[in-house]
C-alpha cells in the first residue's frame, strides 16, 4: 500500500484483527452486489470505503423520487438515471482508487453465473424471490459465499449461506421455492428508511469478515430486526437434506 492508502484504511488497518494483511485482502477483493436500492446503496458505500478493490453493481431500474427516501447511493440529480451507474458515479466520489462496474439490467440466470464466478463473495440486495432464488443456485454451484438480505415495513432479516463449507443451508433451504410465492415490495407495503441501513451495513459487515476471515460469520444462522422493538432474534438453520439446490 502506498501513504495515501495507509491514511485512507488507517482505522482498519489499527485493528489486530484486520491489520494491513487484511486491508491488502480487501483491495485484492472482487464483489458481486445485485440491486443498487435500498439494501444495495450501504452495502456499496461500505465496500467501496472499505477499500473492496473491484465492486460490480446490477440493476436494470432507474431512479425515481420515491427511493430517496431510503436508497441513499442516490441524489436528486440521478432521477432518470439507472441506478447501478448512479451508485458508481457516487462511489467514485468516495474512493476513485477502486473499480466499479455498472451493469445496467436485471440479470438472467446466465448472467449472475458469469458474473459470480469472478467474484469473492456475492450479495443479495435484490427485492424479489426469483431473482433471490437465482442468485443462490448459482452461490451454490460454483461454491462462492452469498450474503443475503431483505427488508420491508418494519422488519429486516440477514443471513448467510458459504457454500465453501459442507454443510450450509442454503436459502432454497429457508424459503423453498414455491410458484404461489409472492413478493412483498416496499412499493406497496412501505419500509422504514433506517431500517435499509441497517441490514445493508450489517451486509456489508458480514461480506467483509469472509473476505479477511475474521470473526465468526453468520453462516447457518438467521439474524431477524424488529425494527419498531429494536428486538434482534437469532435463528440457527439447518441444512435441509431433500434439498434440489444444495443436498
Amino acid at each position: 500500500m502506498n501513504d495515501e492508502q495507509l491514511l485512507r484504511y488507517s482505522r482498519h488497518i489499527l485493528l489486530p484483527q484486520i491489520g494491513i494483511e487484511g486491508q491488502e485482502i480487501f483491495l485484492r477483493s472482487r464483489a458481486l452486489i445485485v440491486g443498487a436500492g435500498g439494501l444495495g446503496s450501504p452495502v456499496a458505500l461500505y465496500l467501496a470505503s472499505a477499500g473492496v478493490g473491484k465492486l460490480t453493481i446490477c440493476d436494470g431500474d432507474t431512479v425515481d423520487l420515491t427511493n430517496l427516501q431510503r436508497q441513499v447511493v442516490h441524489a436528486t440529480a440521478s432521477i432518470g438515471v439507472n441506478k447501478a451507474v448512479s451508485a458508481q458515479r457516487t462511489l467514485a466520489g468516495i474512493n476513485p482508487e477502486i473499480a466499479v462496474t455498472a451493469v445496467e439490467k436485471r440479470l438472467s440466470e446466465d448472467d449472475l453465473m458469469l458474473l459470480a464466478a469472478d467474484a469473492d463473495v456475492v450479495l443479495d440486495a435484490s427485492d424479489n424471490f426469483a431473482t433471490r432464488h437465482a442468485i443462490n443456485r448459482v452461490c451454490a454451484r460454483l461454491k462462492k459465499p452469498l450474503v443475503s438480505g431483505a427488508a420491508v415495513r418494519f422488519d429486516g432479516q440477514v443471513a448467510v449461506f458459504d457454500f465453501r463449507m459442507p454443510d450450509t443451508p442454503c436459502y432454497h433451504c429457508l424459503f423453498p421455492e414455491l410458484a404461489e410465492q409472492e413478493d412483498e415490495r416496499c412499493a406497496t407495503l412501505g419500509v422504514f428508511a433506517p431500517l435499509v441501513g441497517i441490514i445493508g451495513s450489517v451486509q456489508a459487515a458480514e461480506a467483509l469478515k469472509l473476505l479477511a476471515r475474521v470473526g465468526e460469520s453468520l453462516a447457518g444462522r438467521l439474524l431477524l430486526l424488529d425494527g419498531l422493538s429494536m428486538a434482534w432474534r437469532n435463528i440457527r438453520l439447518l441444512k435441509d437434506p431433500a434439498c434440489p439446490v444444495c443436498a
